[in-house]
């Protein structure tokens, strides 16, 4: 069952990320973010600050792709 559901979400990841640019600045945008809250929660909060600013600029790249690959392509 977790090799299904692991294929399934390998062909969905592959078909985002050839129709969205933008997809895998998001998905690290949120992995930052809960490396953030777990350095927040150790008591780190310098590292939990640079992770966030990480983050925070990795979620505008991500948008901004977004934008590029809506203008370019349309939306289908």
């Amino acid at each position: 069952m977790l090799k299904i559901s692991a294929r399934k979400l390998s062909v969905w990841v592959r078909k985002r990320l050839g129709a969205n640019w933008g997809v895998p600045f998001v998905l690290g945008f949120m992995v930052l973010l809960v490396v953030a809250a777990v350095c927040l929660a150790f008591g780190l909060e310098w590292l939990a600050n640079e992770v966030a600013v990480y983050a925070f600029y990795s979620l505008v790249a991500g948008v901004v792709l977004q934008l590029v690959c809506f203008w370019r392509f349309g939306e289908n």
